[in-house]
């Protein structure tokens, strides 16, 4: 590693060992295991303006944004720091669950995000204690058990501070904005035991967030060597993440990559190696960097965002877009990608709401041996369970199929008390990805809980028919221990409407794309560049000032691209107003052409407009750029041939629009 290398890595070390009167350490709070709660919290975070990237959620940062919170709903407030009393004591339970069902049907679909529990298990038992014997040292006691297997989550010794927490043991990791489907790590398969470092409390004027961690696998005997000879052993799974939230903006955004390596023989790998993967996964992926030490495994990476908008109806926009291969040799540009888009309405009347949207291509979650890397026969899982989203566990195990899901939750607090939740989700494996005839997917759930004698008592009902066409049915009742939907008659008429702060709006765009594309579909055949075409171009969004001449935001766009729709997640808008009424914009994102099978690939641009040309109407004009907008060629009509698999679609854009904003 170089010097210049080294310097880079140490200099966020030497900061924040420069800090002074720290915080200790903090527990976190329970990650799809206590779902009450977990609500709660999820929407007090919204109102207390804290855009959540990565999961558990640590208990520091849901009481850091309970003064906000209470400004919009005190009963929630109320609640949620009644829940969080279980952890101000030198020793406690934090959480405790029991849940016995009966089970019927032939399917035994595995869970979404239950830590591996499928749907004929007939009980569930979960919960966690803690002893604090000082600030800076935690020793947490936990686990989950159903029919199958136990696993000691949330077992973990936690040392350290507010900007370096050390956490050693079974703890969750769930590295996405998206609540119910995290591509690269989740709550999918049994955790995994691992060393992580990480801060809660943001620092510098940017917000800086991280975390680092190392996990060991479960044990596999199918681990090929660049030689196509196997080994035996347990594979390890590490990852970094590294966020901003700059100012009060009420806006994150986050990179992220996971590496699997080692196991068996395939282990000796130095850390310098293992970083020089991080940094430099082309390279990694066609040389090994030169040594049989050095060969790596395979890597994913992804790039998040979270947006805030508060006002009388708050509401949060989410995406992530990750992949697992390289585009065109650049390490910087992903393929076989997915993009992950949700929005989350946590108070409207006595509604809340979240919708979110998933579609990946092929490939996720399988990894086979190259000349300079590892391939993992029983692929990216543990105990067999997919670590990341759980689309990988509704398929034929090793298929790499592409697909789409969609979820929609709504939740009710009725004026009897307790709260009403309904849950459908759908998935569907894409035919041209497989030869597998799979079923359209659904799983929907009713559950009603309700605060008694300090517990919460509830009942569910789960129906759904997996990918083969099998059924499956649920009757369940659970006890938890914790009054979270328990609500104070004194905070009943403190509830109130937040107001919409200044430079806060939501905007409406429309206008004309003139476009081109340039199409490299294989290596051996010619780029073919199309003329310049006009088309509509339709986009909405939402922006927030993070400073006195500075915004932040997100937004979805639409165009007509030679005759194909071109759908682009706006996942950095930034915004400069100068004194006068020009503004400077520059932005990125990913985008969605609609070509045979779908193809997914960043874009950028930047432009200018000029506010209030009439009363909240702005006029604009930018340039944006889609580079190695990416598909495989899986149809048996797509031209054949080449080195490569993958076919690259360059769309230049130039837009002229008006925009009104509300």
């Amino acid at each position: 590693m170089t010097t210049q290398r080294k310097l880079l890595l140490l200099a966020p070390l030497a900061f924040v060992l420069s800090q002074a009167q720290a915080r200790g350490v903090t527990p976190y709070l329970p990650l799809n295991l206590d779902p009450e709660v977990e609500r709660e919290v999820e929407r007090v975070l919204i109102l207390g303006d804290k855009p959540v990237m990565t999961r558990p959620i640590p208990a520091a940062v849901v009481l850091d944004a309970l003064p906000k919170a209470c400004e919009v709903d005190a009963v929630l407030c109320n609640r949620v720091r009644r829940f969080l009393q279980h952890y101000m004591h030198n020793a406690g339970v934090e959480f405790a669950s029991v849940e016995g069902a009966i089970t019927s049907g032939s399917s035994n679909a595995v869970m979404p995000n239950q830590h591996g529990e499928a749907a004929q298990s007939s009980f569930q038992v979960a919960g966690a204690g803690y002893v604090q014997p000082s600030d800076y040292a935690l020793v947490n006691v936990g686990g989950v058990a159903y029919e199958g297997r136990a696993t000691a989550t949330g077992s973990v010794i936690s040392l350290g501070f507010d900007f370096a927490q050390l956490d050693l043991g079974f703890r969750d990791h769930w590295w996405s904005p998206m609540t119910d489907s995290s591509m690269l790590i989740s709550t999918e398969a049994p955790t995994m035991p691992s060393i992580t470092l990480s801060n809660y409390d943001p620092f510098t004027r940017f917000g800086l967030q991280y975390e680092i961690f190392l996990a060991r696998m479960s044990y596999s005997n199918k681990i090929e060597l660049t030689n196509g000879d196997l080994t035996s052993g347990n594979p390890k799974f590490a990852g970094l993440h590294v966020g901003i939230e700059p100012g009060n903006s009420g806006w994150s955004l986050a990179a992220n990559r996971v590496l699997v390596f080692g196991g068996g023989a395939a282990g000796g790998q130095s850390i310098s190696g293992i970083l020089e993967a991080f940094f430099d996964p082309t390279r990694s992926q066609t040389t090994g960097f030169g040594t049989t030490a050095d060969v790596v495994g395979k890597q994913e990476a992804s790039v998040t965002s979270r947006m805030i908008f508060p006002g009388r109806v708050p509401f949060s926009v989410y995406f992530e877009f990750a992949g697992n291969d390289t585009a065109g040799g650049d390490r910087l540009l992903f393929s076989k990608t997915d993009l992950s888009a949700g929005i989350e309405f946590p108070r409207v009347g006595p509604f809340d709401i979240t919708y979110e949207f998933s579609e990946w291509q092929p490939t996720w979650y399988v990894h086979g041996r190259s000349a300079v890397q590892t391939g993992y026969g029983d692929g990216i899982t543990n105990d067999l369970l997919t670590i990341g989203n759980w689309f990988g566990d509704q398929r034929v195990f090793g298929d790499a199929v592409g697909g789409q899901s969609n979820m929609l939750r709504l939740g009710w607090e009725p004026e009897m008390g307790g709260l009403l939740e309904a849950q459908i989700r759908a998935l569907v494996n894409n035919s041209f990805y497989s030869a597998i005839a799979y079923r359209h997917e659904y799983m929907g759930s009713l559950t009603y809980s309700y605060p008694w004698k300090g517990y919460v008592l509830g009942t569910e009902i789960d129906y759904g028919r997996d990918v083969y066409g099998a059924h499956y049915s649920r009757l369940a009742g659970f006890l938890r221990y914790g009054d979270a939907l328990h609500s104070s008659s004194d905070y009943a008429e403190d509830s109130g409407d937040a107001e919409r702060p200044n430079h806060a709006e939501i905007f409406v765009d429309a206008g004309v794309v003139a476009n081109r594309v340039l199409a490299d579909i294989t290596t051996i055949t010619p780029r073919v560049e199309s003329g310049t075409a006009y088309a509509p171009h339709v986009a909405v969004g939402a922006r927030r000032a993070f400073s006195e001449q500075q915004d932040l935001g997100v937004a979805v766009e639409a165009d007509d691209i030679q005759g194909l729709s071109l759908i682009s997640a706006r996942i950095f808008d930034y915004r400069y107003r100068f004194n006068g009424p020009l503004a400077l914009n520059l932005f990125g994102g990913a985008a969605r052409y609609a070509t045979a099978t779908p193809a997914y690939g960043f874009y950028f641009g930047g432009g200018m407009q000029w506010r209030n040309i009439l009363p909240h109407w702005d006029l604009g004009i930018d340039y944006r750029y889609a580079i190695k907008v990416d598909r495989e060629r899986v149809l048996p009509t797509d031209p054949q041939g080449g080195y490569r698999p993958d076919a690259y679609y360059d769309i230049s854009m130039a837009t002229l629009y008006v925009s009104r904003k509300f």
